[in-house]
């Protein structure tokens, strides 16, 4: 592309900046080939010239598109450079505060200096199972990835993550396993998992310090591999440990502390267990004050050793042990504080009796002269002699040092040896994740021989990194076909071999390290010479000859050569070795006993960097161990890399790279040239550069077509795809080079995008020219148009108004003229009628003067008539007052009295043994009628009350209307006499008025003067009266609408709070409902775990018996389940049960059992919770409804209904006592003329038939009867040889006679069957009267009784005398139901006994039977007519509803029934609920025959098989659908048949036949209600996991409304997804789903309450799942993704709609997601738009509304970002929420479920069982 092209005016570049590091600018003009300058304007508007250089003539970097710019992927910016990146990192980290950037396959992570929430579980849910590119950024994002991988590549995984100090490595490291942790799980109870994560405190406490850069800085390199098996769960770690920096032990710089176990040691001397150890204060050691910063604001050191001693409990390693350890710390503190003295020159020595070394040989066990000796000597040896030289201060300070530093060397090296002990398994490793946590490239003032290592270390990591990177980019070439160079990248392979090669400068060092007189100098010539003038990468700094520069791939470093030879050679003197070992403390002895494991704990060289071997060992095996011991610090640094990448190579790596984003710490602080430096550093400009070398932009055709159709004519679309991008392209861009087409995408080279981009928006630029132009044309005219029909309706009413002004102006001269007649009239007739009215006045004047005396006196007498009438009047009332109440107070007496004698008279009535036989039927109708009675009393007393009230208010307005009346004739009377009196002194005055009439008149002027003024005055006062009337009569209006507002106000407050604390209880209710039924899920999976275990157990101990053999990662949701082999491994197991339990762990047992037993308390008291606060809730509500005067009247109610179901109970025993008794007594009667005989056998038969038989059991005895007399001649010459026999001897002689003599016979023997008969039911009757009046005198007794505790109940107060009379009557009656079922029970053993008796007489007859058909015929027997048995002619009974099976058919039933049963079968073609309808039918004929052991069986196996079917196909939702729908049909069967009439009043006469009889199963009911909860929970896990992958590419990857939506371009990540594509969902596939579902359950005949609840968890998943996804997710914030979600959220309104399922919260589940899509599409710019944000927003909390803004994206330049300061306006509004600050739906949370009772209308007895499902051995009944 021509630079003329990109390079025009308004195109915006960068510049160098010395402050800013670049600057952003736009062109003022265009550039032209060969300009030596460009014009710009910054953006603070000011214009500058940047000149060009004249060499290289290079034009500054283009900047990106506006809607480029935040990009997840760096990748994805059109223009790959520095400048790019830069902006793109500070946009994403400042404005939309996120800290992690994808560059190509490197994670970038800024660390924020501040607590985020992002790392909860709720945000690993959402991360987990998700491709890369689908999320924002995140170190889940990478963890997941190569989770996923390595499951799914079965290769070894990789982490790098790399930085410099303080940047955030440790914790993103720590997060990386944090993830593995919780999505993997352990394989065992071993929880490997938490081990791994507990290893990170104790790293940190003894690996890791403060320094100037960082609180927390790890001073050492680990790689942490964590190992999986084949089902890829965590079964074990390891760790590897590299360069532990050694001198910090001994020094620190300003501000920097000691390695943090030290200050925790010191910190918690005060603690008991460690007083022994001598500690203090930090400040009082030399080796943890030197820092002078021992405190880290924030952190308390105490608590932190709390959490490091705990986590190495947790890892294994005893109290005694953390005790060693601790004393070894301790000893190196005090060793640190030894002073060491001159004596001389060249010798020192410490003074006796020194504290801290007393303390030191103490706690580690070495006496105090050899510690004392050794470290102020060193033995030098010699070939022929051994001399001991003493050594100066100087030089024994250091040998103390070095002897402090070697301690901890070898005692981190041992803690690193157990921790990897703990992390270790016995499972076989299948692969591993390595987690690399090492330091980044460092460059300081004065670097040294640990700079050096570190960052020869990154150089190897960096080579690894290109290499990495060039191998996918040619990867991802040669899978899409294109042709390609090869890329030019830097290789530091060079910088490498300067390092580590043959004559290298390690190799330099190593040597100079063995000559003995070796030295930094000469070692620093050395290097002079060998490599300045042969490597271009080494150079020689001009002012120094002992320092060296290298120039590596981040910068150029120069080391100081001062201190390289004796760090690499890490020196301890021998001696002070030998006397360690020789301590008497174990520990010690132990660290110092093997070099070899002291130095790896791991059993590797790698590890232990920076760590001497010493061999203290006899002299013949000395040669060997000093080889070891002069391996130097460098060489074994080096083969550790070495080791290191040959295990990163032979894994996939990943690569996190953490930046410090300002030196200060302070929190979202950017710091642009600490970024720049640290970027270089890292290698991500390193990807950039070699991501710009190539095709760095690349698109789907797809993807291409849909952002730049705009650019294409209609003729240019064509059906294929790939051809019209072909051509498009070819039109658009002329250079062949710049674009490569693959297989499945467009490759472009870097700026390419930009230029698209460009030309698109002039296109819709001059698109929307057009239609401005259009809609303003449009506009103008229709401004015209308003405008002229406007002037002409001006001037039409202008002309209009004039004319009628002219006749105006004619109508008012004609009334002029005719008002000047009449007011010329109307003068002359005032001047008249004023004089007229001057008369008057002087004469109403007088007479009004006579008046008022008149009226005055007539006035005065008047009133005192009134007063005295008033108090007459008064104290009339008060007398009567008096008197009515007094009568009323005696009517009241007199009734109570008569009442209560009526009610004394009532009580004892209907307590006496006659009435209430009589009359306890009609007892209830009898008190209704009464309080009927006395309820219309009342209220015609009221009536008449209030009829009497009102007579006597008229009785009393009548007197006194009539008084008035009468006084006032009587003053007329007066005044009439008083005026006859007075006629003579009027004409006498009259004389006088004559006479004074002349003086009147001269006063006429003044006294018409005075009316005028007094009119006027008087009209003035009336017109204020009239105002201050309006005033008042304002003020009370308003007053009254104030009154009537507060009331209105006080009524709404209160509606309002009752409202609130109903939905308060509503909501308490369903959290308790939800954490009980949280609690059996919790239950259920450790019953899972449990029987996992046990099965384990099973196989390992009994592996032949019924064992099955299954591949190790065999899925039990997916076979299918066989019975024969399950119900031979519950033969099997039986039998082994005794080894399985020898076998098992006993602790692990006692724990599960513990558990249960928790669980199950704890559920019962939820259960207890739960009941009381419905309790609470019903006496709210019953509160809050009914007043206080019914109070009274609701117990007497209770009280009432308790006693009359009491009583009506008391009545159904005796009704059943009664009919047993006559029964027994019928039978006796029938058969006692025959002992022994048939009919006893028929009678008890009939005994224990249903009550739909009785009819026929009287027909059959009748026919008993008829033939009782021939079967009693047959047998009575075999019982009776007395008289009777010669009876029949003398009526046989006389054979003549024929039939008269049978007659006579059978006459005679009816004769006495009669009478014995007849003798038998006296005898009877005689017992039940004997009964009856003992009965009688019982019930006499209980009257006496029950009279005196009356008399004592009206003794006390109202509310404990109902309370008493109310326990007392339920005493009684208990007492009676006990008595009752007493004697029942003895009836039954009487029956039991006679059924005995009975067996033993039939067997009698029988045999007796036999002997008279083979033996002589008896003499009275006719020989012609033989004993025929007795058929008894039945009818067929009706089908009972029961279904009959024997108990070895109990598994068969099960079997057939529940674990070998179709459910797709049964839901087609049978009934719903059918197997629930069988197994309430065998359970009925179980409680039918009484057989307890039968019910509890049959429920139990039930449950159980549930229960397994479940686990064995708890993924198929069909089946867990079915089985939801059958359990809750069984418990709806054993409510509806319980008996309890709470649930009969729905049930016909034929379904109340049915109900159980024998057994309560209430407890059964809740079993089976647990275990309906936990399948309908499985259900929902079912269905969510049908659901999760649909609903983020159904609801917001899919563009529902076509082109509405411009794809954006995307970078790296989105290409290399994580698994294959299997098919893209839409929503409707998620419509389609959810219809199966529900089809699914409407099939199988689910209640459809259960549905709605199913359908509202359904909605409330997908809006979670889609919110959360849209929250992690910035490119799918944008204006067109609001619109297709509320899109795809109405197609879900108008699903509920079809389904009729609106009405019951489905739809208030998405209405999070519905607000979040209004936030997207809104104005987001000025206040008005942020309070109509904050007042839709209601849904949202806080931290999403702010999520959202934050990651609001335009997908086009004509929308604008939010600003920071509108977020910041959001914010300050949202600040008084009180909310949750969690970001993300909870996507596992389930509503509790309730199971409302729904009875079935169908039949039992009319249910048929189809051949089909093999239950032929049922049998009805």
């Amino acid at each position: 592309m021509a630079a003329s092209e990109l390079y025009t005016k308004r195109a915006r570049v960068w510049i160098p900046d010395a402050e800013e590091v670049w600057k952003s600018a736009e062109l003022n003009k265009d550039y032209k080939n060969g300009d030596a300058s460009l014009q710009l304007m910054l953006e603070d508007g000011t214009n500058i010239e940047h000149k060009l250089d004249p060499k290289t003539k290079n034009l500054p970097y283009l900047r990106n598109p506006d809607i480029l710019v935040g990009e997840n992927d760096l990748t994805a910016l059109s223009y790959l450079h520095e400048p790019a990146v830069l902006h793109n990192l500070k946009v994403r980290f400042m404005d939309s505060k996120l800290i992690y950037t994808y560059c190509g396959i490197v994670l970038v992570a800024i660390n924020p200096y501040e607590t985020l929430g992002i790392y909860g579980s709720d945000i690993i849910n959402a991360y987990s199972g998700q491709n890369m590119g689908d999320m924002d950024p995140h170190i889940f994002a990478v963890a997941e990835e190569a989770y996923k991988q390595m499951a799914r590549d079965e290769r070894n995984q990789s982490i790098i993550v790399s930085g410099e100090s303080g940047a955030g490595k440790t914790v993103s490291a720590k997060y990386a396993m944090r993830y593995f942790a919780t999505v993997s799980g352990s394989t065992s109870e071993a929880n490997v998992e938490q081990k791994v994560l507990a290893s990170n405190p104790i790293m940190e406490a003894i690996g890791n310090a403060k320094t100037t850069r960082n609180d927390n800085s790890s001073r050492f390199g680990k790689y942490i591999e964590i190992g999986f098996d084949t089902r890829y769960r965590i079964i074990g770690a390891n760790m590897r440990t590299y360069l532990l920096e050694k001198s910090r032990v001994v020094f620190q710089a300003d501000e920097e502390r000691n390695y943090h176990i030290f200050y925790q040691l010191c910190a918690s001397s005060h603690l008991p267990e460690f007083k022994m150890l001598k500690l203090s204060s930090a400040n009082d050691f030399l080796y943890t004050r030197q820092g002078r910063s021992p405190v880290i604001d924030g952190v308390d050191d105490t608590k932190e050793l709390s959490s490091t001693r705990k986590a190495f409990t947790l890892l294994g390693i005893n109290e005694s042990n953390q005790m060693g350890l601790f004393q070894v710390l301790a000893a190196i503190l005090h060793l640190g504080n030894v002073e060491i003295k001159d004596r001389d020159s060249d010798s020192s020595i410490i003074p006796p009796n020194n504290g801290h070394l007393t303390a030191f040989c103490d706690l580690v066990g070495v006496t105090y002269q050899d510690m004392s000796q050794w470290l102020c000597h060193r033995k030098l040896k010699t070939a022929t002699e051994t001399y001991i030289k003493t050594l100066p201060r100087l030089q024994a300070t250091n040998a103390r040092d070095a002897l402090s530093k070697h301690i901890y060397a070898k005692l981190f090296n041992w803690i690193v040896e157990h921790v990897n002990k703990a992390l270790i398994t016995n499972f076989k490793q299948h692969s591993f994740i390595g987690v690399l946590d090492i330091y980044g490239f460092e460059t300081f003032e004065i670097n040294s021989f640990e700079q050096f290592c570190i960052n020869y270390a990154n150089e190897k990591l960096q080579q690894q990194f290109n290499m990495h990177v060039f191998k996918l980019e040619q990867e991802e070439y040669m899978k899409e076909q294109i042709p390609w160079t090869l890329i030019d990248f830097y290789d530091n392979q060079p910088c490498i071999n300067l390092i580590e090669a043959k004559m290298g400068i390690l190799d330099l060092l190593d040597e100079e390290c063995k000559m003995p007189k070796g030295s930094d100098d000469s070692w620093a010539q050395k290097l002079y010479n060998t490599h300045l003038k042969t490597c271009s990468l080494f150079e020689k700094p001009r002012m120094s000859n002992r320092a060296f520069i290298i120039q590596h791939f981040a910068d150029k470093v120069e080391y100081q050569c001062e201190g390289f030879l004796e760090k690499n050679k890490d020196t301890v003197n021998e001696e002070q070795i030998n006397v360690l070992k020789a301590s008497k403390f174990p520990l010690l002895v132990e660290l110092f006993h093997d070099g070899e494991k002291a130095i790896s704990p791991t059993g590797q060289v790698p590890g232990t960097g920076g760590r001497t071997r010493l061999s203290i060992k006899p002299e013949k095996g000395r040669e060997k161990s000093s080889k070891e011991h002069k391996k130097t610090v460098g060489c074994q640094f080096r083969n550790s890399l070495q080791m290191l990448m040959e295990t990163l190579n032979a894994t996939t790596p990943h690569y996190v790279r953490c930046i410090k984003p300002n030196d200060f710490k302070l929190a979202f602080s950017f710091d642009p040239k600490r970024a720049v430096q640290q970027l270089r550093a890292c290698g991500v400009l390193e990807t950039i550069r070699i991501s710009a070398a190539g095709f760095p932009s690349r698109w789907t055709y797809q993807e291409f077509f849909s952002r730049y159709r705009v650019l294409m004519k209609q003729k240019d679309v064509l059906p294929d795809r790939r051809l019209t991008c072909r051509n498009v392209l070819e039109h658009l861009v002329q250079d062949q080079d710049k674009y490569q087409f693959g297989k499945t995408k467009i490759f472009f080279r870097a700026g390419q995008v930009a230029y698209l981009e460009k030309l698109r928006a002039e296109k819709l630029r001059a698109a929307c020219i057009r239609i401005q132009k259009t809609i303003r044309c449009w506009l103008a005219r229709k401004k015209y148009l308003r405008k002229r029909s406007a002037a002409i309706t001006i001037q039409r009413f202008t002309r209009g108004h004039q004319a009628r002004r002219l006749a105006k102006f004619m109508r008012r001269t004609q009334a002029a003229t005719t008002i000047q007649k009449y007011q010329r009239m109307c003068v002359e007739k005032k001047r008249y009628r004023q004089k007229q009215a001057a008369a008057l006045v002087m004469q109403t004047i007088l007479r009004a003067y006579m008046a008022r005396q008149k009226y005055r006196a007539l006035l005065r007498e008047s009133k005192v008539v009134i007063i005295q009438k008033r108090v007459r009047g008064w104290l009339a009332r008060c007398w009567y007052k008096r008197c009515l109440v007094s009568l009323v107070y005696l009517q009241c007496c007199f009734r109570r009295m008569k009442a209560r004698r009526e009610l004394k008279k009532l009580k004892i009535e209907a307590r006496s043994v006659e009435h209430f036989k009589k009359l306890n039927k009609g007892m209830e109708n009898k008190i209704m009628q009464l309080q009927r009675k006395l309820d219309e009393q009342n209220k015609e007393n009221r009536l008449v009350n209030e009829r009497l009230a009102g007579l006597e208010n008229t009785y009393t307005t009548e007197s006194e209307r009539m008084r008035g009346e009468l006084s006032r004739l009587r003053g007329a009377e007066e005044d009439a006499k008083n005026k006859g009196h007075q006629v003579t002194s009027l004409l006498e005055e009259l004389e006088k008025l004559r006479k004074e009439l002349s003086s009147t008149q001269k006063e006429k002027k003044t006294i018409e003067d005075w009316a005028q003024n007094y009119r006027s005055e008087m009209e003035k006062m009336v017109s204020e009266l009239k105002d201050q009337n309006g005033s008042l009569k304002k003020e009370k209006d308003d007053l009254n609408r104030l009154i009537q507002e507060q009331s209105q106000q006080m009524t709404e407050k209160m509606a309002r709070a009752i409202l609130e604390e109903t939905q308060q209880l509503k909501t308490d209710l369903n959290e308790e409902r939800s954490r009980y039924q949280n609690l059996l899920t919790e239950h259920l999976r450790l019953e899972e775990k449990y029987d996992d275990l046990k099965e384990e157990m099973v196989s390992s101990n009994v592996p032949k018996a019924g064992h099955r053999r299954r591949d190790s990662t065999h899925s039990s949701n997916g076979s299918e389940y066989t019975y024969n082999s399950e119900y031979a491994e519950l033969e099997d197991g039986s039998r082994a049960a005794e080894d399985v339990t020898r076998g098992m762990d006993t602790s692990l047992t006692l724990k599960l059992q513990k558990r249960l037993t928790e669980l199950e308390q704890e559920k019962q008291s939820l259960r207890n919770e739960l009941e009381n606060k419905e309790d609470q809730f019903q006496r709210a509500r019953a509160r809050d409804d009914v007043e206080f005067k019914k109070a009274r009247g609701a117990e007497l109610e209770y009280e009432s209904l308790k006693r009359q179901e009491l009583e009506s109970e008391n009545k159904k025993l005796r009704h059943d006592l009664k009919e047993i008794r006559q029964s027994l007594v019928g039978n006796a009667a029938t058969g006692a003329g025959a002992p022994g005989s048939p009919a006893y056998k028929v009678v008890l038969e009939q005994l224990n038939a249903s009550c739909e038989e009785l009819e026929v059991r009287k027909e059959e005895v009748l026919i008993l009867r008829s033939q009782l007399v021939s079967q009693k001649e047959a047998m009575h010459h075999k019982e009776t040889m007395t008289e009777p026999s010669v009876y029949v001897e003398d009526v046989s002689k006389l054979k003549d006679a024929g039939e008269l003599k049978q007659a006579y016979v059978g006459l005679k023997d009816t004769n006495r069957l009669l009478e014995h008969q007849l003798q038998t039911q006296r005898r009877g009757y005689d017992s039940e009267v004997e009964s009856l009046r003992g009965e009688l005198q019982n019930v006499k007794e209980e009257n006496n009784r029950q009279q005196q505790l009356l008399a004592q109940n009206l003794q006390l107060p109202p509310e404990a005398r109902i309370e008493a009379s109310l326990q007392h009557e339920i005493t009684r009656l208990t007492n009676e139901n006990l008595d009752l079922m007493e004697q029942l029970e003895k009836q039954d053993r009487t029956i039991r006994k006679l059924k005995k008796q009975l067996k033993v007489y039939s067997k009698r007859i029988g045999e007796m039977g036999a002997g008279q058909t083979e033996g002589q015929t008896s003499p009275g027997q006719m020989v012609d007519e033989p004993i025929h048995p007795v058929n008894i002619p039945r009818r067929e009974k009706d089908f009972q509803g029961m279904l009959e099976y024997n108990k070895e058919d109990e598994l068969k039933l099960v079997k057939n029934l529940i674990l070998e049963l179709k459910p797709r079968g049964v839901a087609v073609n049978l009934i719903p609920g059918l197997p629930a309808y069988i197994l309430f039918m065998c359970l009925r004929h179980a409680d039918y025959v009484n057989d307890d052991q039968k019910v509890r069986t049959l429920l139990t196996s039930t449950i159980n098989s549930i229960k397994k079917i479940l686990k064995k196909r708890g993924d198929d939702f069909e089946t867990v659908s079915f089985w939801l729908s059958n359990t809750c049909r069984f418990l709806h069967c054993l409510k509806q048949y319980s008996g309890d009439e709470a649930f009969m009043k729905h049930n016909s006469p034929r379904q109340n036949e049915h109900c159980l009889s024998n057994f309560d199963l209430a407890e059964y009911r809740q079993v089976i209600s647990d275990l309906a909860i936990q399948i309908y929970q499985q259900l929902i896990k079912c269905m969510e996991n049908i659901l999760q992958p649909m609903i983020v590419s159904g609801m917001l990857e899919h563009e529902t409304i076509q082109g509405v939506s411009g794809v954006k371009p995307t970078g790296l990540r989105k290409r290399t997804s994580s698994i294959a594509d299997e098919g893209t969902y839409t929503l409707d596939s998620i419509l389609r789903q959810l219809s199966a579902f529900h089809s699914t359950m409407c099939q199988h005949g689910t209640d459809p309450e259960l549905i709605k609840q199913v359908v509202k968890q359904q909605f409330y998943i997908i809006g979670a799942v889609t919110l959360n996804n849209l929250l992690l997710r910035k490119d799918m914030c944008s204006w067109s993704k609001g619109m297709q979600i509320r899109y795809n959220v109405s197609q879900l309104e108008e699903w509920l709609r079809d389904k009729g399922l609106m009405t019951f919260g489905a739809k208030e589940t998405l209405e999070p997601l519905i607000q979040a899509a209004q936030l997207l599409q809104v104005k987001k710019k000025t206040d008005e738009d942020a309070d109509a944000i904050c007042s839709m927003c209601l849904g949202l909390t806080t931290a999403q509304i702010v999520k959202v803004l934050n990651l609001y994206t335009p997908v086009n330049e004509f929308e604008e970002r939010v600003s920071v300061s509108f977020i910041r306006t959001i914010q300050t509004r949202l600040r008084d929420r009180c909310e949750s600050p969690q970001l993300l739906m909870d996507t596992k949370m389930i509503y509790p479920v309730t199971f409302p009772f729904s009875p079935s209308s169908l039949a039992l007895e009319t249910i048929q069982i189809p051949s089909s499902l093999n239950l032929a051995f049922l049998t009805r009944v």
